[in-house]
């Protein structure tokens, strides 16, 4: 008895499952043919469907996009200029520039990408 490594045992396999596809071949490519006569204008009509209406749904969603990060962004803004408001006479001076800054960040993130919206639905 012959021992059979690891690689020869592939190899075998390999030769077991090219001689099934060679007897199924025929009929695979007669039922592909049928599935493409079937099948065929309904996958035509799809890609109509998805060329026409994809572009519809991807500006508004984009734009849709925008605004609730525009809204994120201006949030995080009043939060830290309320902070401001209440705590303005008890804050050290680098705390304040540091919220300072931090506001004016966000509310000119929030503000571009309220404009970007606009832009988008407007073109």
């Amino acid at each position: 008895m012959r021992v059979v490594g690891r690689d020869e045992q592939i190899a075998q396999a390999g030769r077991v499952a090219g001689r099934f596809v060679g007897k199924m071949m025929p009929k695979a490519k007669a039922a592909s043919a049928a599935a493409t006569k079937q099948w065929g204008p309904t996958a035509k009509h799809s890609e109509q469907f998805v060329k026409h209406v994809l572009p519809a749904t991807v500006k508004p969603i984009h734009a849709l996009w925008h605004e609730i990060l525009g809204f994120v962004f201006l949030a995080f803004a009043g939060i830290g200029a309320f902070r401001i408001w209440q705590r303005f006479g008890k804050l050290p001076p680098v705390q304040l520039l540091i919220i300072v800054i931090f506001v004016a960040v966000m509310a000119g993130y929030g503000i571009s990408s309220v404009r970007k919206a606009r832009k988008i639905s407007k073109s």
